[in-house]
């Protein structure tokens, strides 16, 4: 299922790039389908019965593209997504286009955890020193977890950079035992 995914959402990515679609318009749109489909059982009960008529479907694809103020290029994928009876696998698809177009715009998501709620200017270091780390723009979130003590607990990717004071007493721990 991950590879039929991927497929769907590397096509759109590949569109998106070749027309130079805004990323953040076609994320946002893509979104916004998600949450029409995650809201209203009934639309989706119309978008996957195979007794409902493609016309009628897209009919209804039409006003919420519309509605959404969606390029024609997100409006064609979700038809052919609708089309190939793939609504179960919307959720999935969404998620690797974000991360396949974020990794050819150069972004890389972060996940920042600190003991207390960062400022806007500490955000903003962060993120300069991330980028500077990563080579790619920064596109973050933050989550306060009073455990670290202090510091912060970078992850990007599968990579985790802990700098926070929980981390550094653990890391003393482990050295004082090994001595």
């Amino acid at each position: 299922m991950a590879s039929v995914a991927s497929r769907y959402a590397r096509a759109l990515v590949e569109v998106v790039l070749e027309q130079r679609i805004d990323g953040n318009a076609a994320r946002e749109q893509l979104r916004a389908m998600v949450d029409a489909v995650h809201e209203s059982i009934e639309l989706r009960r119309v978008w996957e019965s195979p007794a409902i008529l493609p016309e009628q479907k897209r009919a209804v694809l039409d006003a919420i593209a519309a509605q959404i103020g969606a390029v024609k290029p997100i409006r064609n994928f979700m038809a052919v997504i609708i089309d190939h009876r793939r609504i179960g696998m919307l959720d999935d698809i969404v998620r690797v286009f974000e991360t396949e177009l974020d990794a050819q715009l150069g972004f890389a998501e972060v996940q920042v955890s600190s003991a207390r709620p960062l400022s806007a200017q500490e955000q903003r270091e962060v993120e300069a020193r991330v980028e500077r780390m990563t080579g790619k723009k920064v596109r973050a979130t933050y989550v306060s977890n009073p455990d670290l003590l202090g510091g912060v607990v970078v992850r990007v990717g599968d990579t985790i950079y802990d700098g926070s004071v929980r981390g550094q007493l653990e890391k003393m721990r482990q050295e004082l035992s090994t001595a």
